[in-house]
């Protein structure tokens, strides 16, 4: 067997002695060589007997490191542009196995653990610096609940799952219709409780549909959830405006039907996943997400006192799948171009964690028929963001990898506003979470929309010329 390789772990502070001991309890991973770190007090010292090196910017280029050999950056409380200086510096000096401590590990109460680690990507080095908010206290509203999470296995579901074990939820209910997306965050997070992540809590994968009226109902009323996080959504702007039937069956009938259970069987609290499409919306996908957030204000006039149904509007997230991030990755792995609809757009962007922190976060603090909106800062150039994501992989932009403008596609535009004029975004006691005022539709114009929507979705013997029917649905939409 050949010799164990060694890893060298950036940070001497409590996260990155836990992954430390975590390391040498296993015996598997490899040997602990020695921390790095900038603190002239543990600088020369030995913790538990590993040396520490430092400064970090002086020690990483005098290691004598070999291609097997591991950095692990364990400062999950430093900014973004502190980790892309480490990451910078360990880069240089050689290492071409590098992880992260992700700083949602901070976040859940200072715990750390080797199974939390993960390759460092993009995400970690780009954008602004995520909000530090202690989950453990946010997620008190939770305690000894159940709560079902729709579209468990996409990229909000799965680590709103995640951030939930260290809820002390009793139940934490997996539901969406993807088999092998579900059967992945049932087993990661398995692993994780395995690993003493998070608290006891009994996870339980549920397959279905929530197209599905009756077995909608049939699972609410089974699971007695307490708390839902409704992220499943048909979200693809291109392939929705392919198959707007689809997009508008699964995400506002599907909701609707959600809706209604949790209305029926007395859901506690209702939390919609909402976007920034939602707004003045110009594609299928778009228009589908505002008609579930206007169904979302109408079940809000429908709940006993003891009930809460909201919803929390964001921008984009780095690195949800279909995301731009994985498809630059892709296409600079094939050699590229790297491909931009156009030189002038812009999105506002946040990580998946912060952005699951803060609906986890509103889920608790949030009122019946409240809208929510996150604070996404300040919109980042597309053109810009690819030009970062290129150089992240040792290249440069136009020598290296070129970058190719193809214009806009069906459904997109320039720039997406994340409030109208009307809704007046304002602070609330939580930071990076605004309140907005709401602009609920007439009952009698969602039912219209609905009772139109039936035919065109299902297939109605009395109106067969409707099913399916395109030109139906747009001029549904229009009205």
């Amino acid at each position: 067997m050949g010799e164990k390789k060694s890893v060298y772990i950036i940070g001497a502070g409590f996260a990155g002695q836990t992954i430390a001991d975590d390391i040498k309890r296993k015996k598997v991973f490899g040997n602990v060589a020695a921390f790095l770190d900038d603190d002239e007090k543990l600088i020369g010292k030995t913790i538990d007997g590993i040396p520490v090196f430092g400064p970090i910017a002086n020690a990483a280029p005098l290691l004598r490191n070999t291609l097997n050999d591991e950095a692990i950056i364990a400062i999950p409380s430093a900014p973004v542009e502190r980790i892309r200086e480490i990451y910078e510096t360990i880069s240089k000096a050689g290492f071409f196995h590098i992880r992260i401590l992700p700083s949602v590990s901070q976040i859940v109460n200072g715990t750390a653990h080797l199974v939390q680690t993960r390759e460092i990507n993009p995400l970690d080095i780009l954008g602004r610096t995520p909000i530090t908010i202690q989950l453990r206290e946010s997620l008190n509203y939770l305690r000894g609940k159940r709560v079902l999470i729709t579209g468990a296995g996409g990229s909000i579901g799965s680590e709103l799952s995640r951030q939930l074990l260290s809820g002390g939820a009793e139940r934490i209910y997996l539901f969406g219709h993807g088999e092998n997306s579900i059967v992945a965050i049932y087993r990661e997070l398995m692993v994780l409780q395995k690993e003493g992540v998070g608290e006891k809590a009994t996870i339980v994968p549920i397959i279905g549909d929530m197209k599905d009226r009756n077995y909608v109902e049939y699972i609410i009323r089974q699971t007695k959830c307490d708390v839902i996080f409704h992220c499943a959504a048909y979200k693809h702007v291109d392939m929705m405006e392919a198959n707007p039937v689809a997009v508008m069956e699964n995400n506002v009938l599907g909701t609707k039907n959600l809706l209604d259970a949790a209305l029926t069987n007395k859901v506690s609290r209702f939390v919609l996943i909402s976007t920034d499409k939602a707004v003045s919306p110009v594609c299928t996908y778009g228009f589908s997400k505002m008609i579930c957030e206007k169904l979302v204000l109408d079940a809000s006039r429908k709940t006993t006192g003891e009930q809460a149904f909201m919803f929390v509007r964001f921008g984009n997230v780095l690195g949800s799948r279909g995301s731009i991030l994985p498809l630059f990755q892709n296409q600079i792995k094939n050699g590229g171009p790297v491909t931009v609809t156009d030189k002038n757009m812009v999105r506002y962007f946040m990580t998946i964690p912060e952005a699951c922190s803060l609906v986890l976060e509103a889920g608790g603090h949030g009122e019946n028929g409240r809208s929510y909106l996150l604070d996404m800062g300040d919109p980042i150039s597309i053109l810009e963001l690819a030009e970062q994501i290129i150089r992240f992989s040792g290249l440069e932009p136009y020598k290296d990898i070129d970058i190719k403008i193809i214009g806009a596609r069906p459904g997109e535009r320039l720039d997406e506003p994340l409030w109208l004029k009307e809704e007046n975004p304002e602070s609330t006691d939580f930071p990076k979470i605004l309140k907005l005022v709401n602009l609920p539709w007439e009952p009698e114009k969602l039912e219209k929309l609905l009772t139109g929507l039936k035919p065109v979705c299902y297939f109605d013997e009395n109106q067969p010329e409707l099913y399916r029917n395109i030109q139906a649905l747009k001029k549904l939409m229009e009205d």
